[in-house]
C-alpha cells in the first residue's frame, strides 16, 4: 500500500506516492529523474549512491524513502549554479580526479559533507571521508588532492 510523502530535495518540495520498501535512490532516480545519484551495488558497499541528508553523507540505496520525510536532502544536481560549477566539481576536473565518472557524484557528495563540517581537513580526514566510496579507476590519490584544493578554494571564496 502506497503512502504519500513529502520530500525536500535540493530545496524543492516533492509530494510522492511510495511503497514502504522503496529506497531514496529509487525515488531520486525513477520519480524525480535526478540521475546524478548512481545505482550500482544496491547493498551499501560501493558508496556511489551517496547523497547528503541533514548535512551528513548517507547511502541512498540503504535509506527508505519514507524515512526521509522532514529531512533536507541534497544530490549532486544541487551543487552547480547558474554562476558555474561548485568548487569541488571544478577541482575534480582541474586535478584529474575524474576517471570514468561513474562514482564521481558519490565521491563529491561525501567530500562536500566533509568540507561542510571540516573546511580544512588533513589528508587522513579526506581519506576517511572518501573511504566509503569504491572507485575502480583510481586509488583516490587525485581525489584527495582535488578535495584539499577545493577546501582552499572555498576559503578564498568566503
Amino acid at each position: 500500500m502506497k503512502s504519500i510523502i513529502t520530500l525536500n530535495v535540493n530545496g524543492e518540495m516533492h509530494e510522492i506516492a511510495v511503497n514502504p520498501w522503496r529506497t531514496l535512490l529509487d525515488v531520486l532516480r525513477d520519480d524525480l529523474r535526478l540521475t546524478g545519484t548512481k545505482r550500482a551495488c544496491e547493498q551499501g558497499a560501493c558508496g556511489v549512491c551517496t547523497v547528503i541528508m541533514d548535512g551528513k553523507a548517507i547511502l541512498s540505496c540503504l535509506t527508505l524513502a519514507m524515512d526521509c520525510e522532514g529531512h533536507l536532502i541534497s544530490t549532486i544536481e544541487s551543487l552547480a549554479s547558474s554562476e558555474g560549477l561548485h568548487p569541488l566539481q571544478q577541482s575534480f576536473i582541474d586535478n584529474g580526479a575524474v576517471q570514468c565518472g561513474f562514482c564521481t557524484p558519490g565521491v563529491i557528495m561525501s567530500a562536500k559533507a566533509l568540507l561542510d563540517e571540516n573546511p580544512n581537513p588533513d589528508d587522513n580526514a579526506v581519506k576517511e571521508a572518501l573511504a566509503g566510496t569504491y572507485c575502480r579507476c583510481t586509488g583516490h590519490i587525485k581525489t584527495v588532492e582535488a578535495v584539499k584544493k577545493a577546501a582552499g578554494a572555498n576559503r578564498e571564496v568566503k
